[in-house]
């Protein structure tokens, strides 16, 4: 078992990524397509990979399905690279999943917000309180949607959870990111976490947040590594280069609908030739002519 500290030190450099999860065109879960692409992205360079997270519609998945995916990622990616999976919604039903993913191997959790209601910043930390005391892997909180910690309360779980190792931010507001790091220091992990997290990795890097999540991995892993080793080296022409060539155009057509950032990826890996499926609702797929537009940008990136 990975400890927390270990963990911590792993999410804590390198690029991160979340695998899509591989439906076939009734939407049924597809575990040997799934299997077979982990077994694709794990050689890429990704430091750890999120299981059945937010782009792997975590959301959309039933609890036996949920076991599969876990099993099969830990399965394949064993001494490879380090699995952790995503858990969400009410707290006793994230405290169940994050439970299954411990016991099937995960190295970690990623909690997602919980489900709807809106709560004040003592009930979002008692959900993560509650989540972190029932196992004894790592966990990285999602900072998202209603589910948005200040530093006070981040201090209170630190000193209450000591598996509590990663903050990950979806949300963006600068004066919060800047406190909660300047307050914790080293206690937690920073990861960058907005959608399409490219586009804010260098104003990421400057605030202390020097690592990030990426999409667009799924699709294109070598054009993802290349950026993101160009933002650890201050490359500034090749992040400029890939962000107008690539980044600012795909954001143009992500855009376009809600859902679409997940949906967008599914739409590139198909594209590529190692197609994940459709999404499920509420989530709607690309149509014809964005699929085309989309196409054109990936063949821009090259072989990958």
């Amino acid at each position: 078992m990975t400890t927390p500290q270990e963990l911590k030190q792993i999410v804590s450099q390198g690029l991160l990524s979340f695998p899509l999860t591989d439906f076939d065109e009734q939407g049924e879960f597809r575990a040997d397509t799934y299997a077979a692409r982990l077994e694709w992205l794990a050689p890429y360079g990704a430091s750890a990979l999120f299981a059945a997270g937010g782009t792997g519609e975590f959301f959309s998945l039933t609890q036996s399905e949920y076991s599969n995916v876990i099993r099969i990622a830990t399965e394949t990616c064993k001494g490879r690279v380090p699995i952790l999976a995503g858990a969400g919604g009410a707290t006793r039903v994230a405290i169940a999943y994050a439970q299954e993913a411990e016991r099937l191997g995960a190295n970690g959790i990623l909690l997602m917000p919980h489900y709807l209601t809106e709560a004040s910043q003592e009930g979002i930390a008692a959900h993560v309180e509650q989540v972190c005391k029932s196992l004894k892997i790592g966990v990285i909180v999602y900072n998202r949607a209603n589910s948005k910690l200040n530093a006070d309360m981040l201090e209170r779980l630190a000193d209450s959870c000591p598996n509590l190792i990663g903050f990950k931010d979806g949300v963006g507001e600068i004066e919060n990111m800047v406190t909660i790091r300047r307050r914790l220091g080293d206690r937690f992990s920073y990861l960058g976490g907005l959608p399409t997290a490219e586009v804010y990795a260098a104003a990421y890097k400057a605030l202390g947040v020097p690592v990030y999540s990426s999409a667009v991995f799924n699709f294109i892993p070598k054009t993802a590594m290349d950026f993101y080793r160009a933002i650890e080296t201050n490359d500034h022409a090749t992040t400029n280069r890939l962000l107008d060539e690539f980044f600012l155009p795909y954001l143009a057509i992500r855009n376009r609908r809600a859902g679409y950032a997940v949906s967008i990826v599914k739409a590139g890996a198909k594209l590529i030739g190692r197609s994940a499926g459709p999404v499920r609702a509420p989530l709607t797929d690309l149509t014809e002519a964005e699929m085309a537009q989309l196409d054109v940008l990936i063949k821009k990136m090259g072989a990958q």
